[in-house]
């Protein structure tokens, strides 16, 4: 019969261990299937944690991360293929497949699912849902708080110039949009959003030409052609740009909320600059 200073110590780590979380709240094989997740749990992961991203992160037209996408396995976010790579937790975007996440939660997978960030003020709320979701809650907050004191450390314009996002089929970004935000942030209005945009859409080249903004921002086109790139060669585009200032952009600092997103920021800051403003 073990003697009463064994059993008090028994009861103590009994205790202690109960107290304690379970090692495997914590998981070990993660499979992020959205670009902006990917990048969120490349940033945030321990060594080894992390084993596969979506294909888009490998994208330098669309991913900010591509040298540290390639020590993980690609995937294309179906539900067969991330199962067999046995996974204990699944990021996803709240606009992935609902068929492919009910799958894989059917399969008894844990899937935790990140919001699409609009603001500026949502990036930090990324960052720490997914640093809690992969147990690196201290490594979180770092990165959080660094992004929250170089945000605030970034100056603000009094005058604020025009600025019109134009993408390929006209598409333009209006209220409601991270886009917006980083061009309020540096110090542009935003013409999307004055002709009533909100969230994406597209605005008619008419439109584009009589708000006749200062600065037109575009982005890198994908190699090829396509026809939802001509109206980016029409002649009343390029006569406004030959007045207006251009800023080719690589979307992918401002497709996710993401730290990265800064460099999206003082891109169009170093724009405004060359305007002479």
């Amino acid at each position: 019969m073990p003697s009463s200073s064994a059993f008090a110590l028994v009861l103590a780590l009994t205790v202690l261990v109960g107290a304690m979380p379970a090692a495997a709240d914590v998981p070990r094989r993660v499979v992020s299937i959205n670009l902006c997740t990917d990048q969120l749990a490349m940033m945030l992961a321990a060594p080894g944690q992390l084993i596969s991203v979506s294909h888009l992160a490998f994208d330098p037209l669309s991913s900010s991360m591509v040298d540290e996408a390639a020590a993980f396995v690609p995937n294309r976010g179906g539900a067969e293929q991330v199962f067999l790579m046995q996974p204990d937790l699944v990021l996803a975007s709240t606009y992935t497949s609902r068929a492919t996440l009910d799958l894989l939660r059917g399969l008894g997978v844990r899937v935790v699912q990140v919001p699409i960030v609009n603001s500026l003020s949502e990036v930090t709320q990324g960052i720490r849902q997914v640093g809690t979701a992969l147990g690196r809650e201290a490594v979180a907050e770092r990165l959080a708080s660094g992004f929250e004191a170089d945000l605030a450390a970034l100056s603000r314009p009094d005058r604020r110039a025009t600025a019109a996002m134009y993408y390929p089929n006209g598409y333009t970004s209006g209220e409601g949009t991270l886009s917006n935000e980083v061009l309020d942030y540096a110090g542009f209005r935003n013409i999307g959003a004055e002709a009533g945009l909100t969230g994406g859409g597209t605005l008619p080249l008419e439109r584009l030409v009589m708000a006749a903004p200062e600065l037109i921002v575009t982005s890198t086109p994908y190699p090829g052609a396509s026809r939802s790139e001509e109206i980016l060669q029409h002649p009343a585009l390029s006569a406004l740009k030959s007045v207006a200032g251009v800023a080719r952009v690589n979307d992918a600092d401002w497709v996710c909320g993401t730290p990265h997103v800064l460099r999206a920021i003082q891109q169009m800051v170093q724009a405004r600059k060359e305007l002479g403003q």
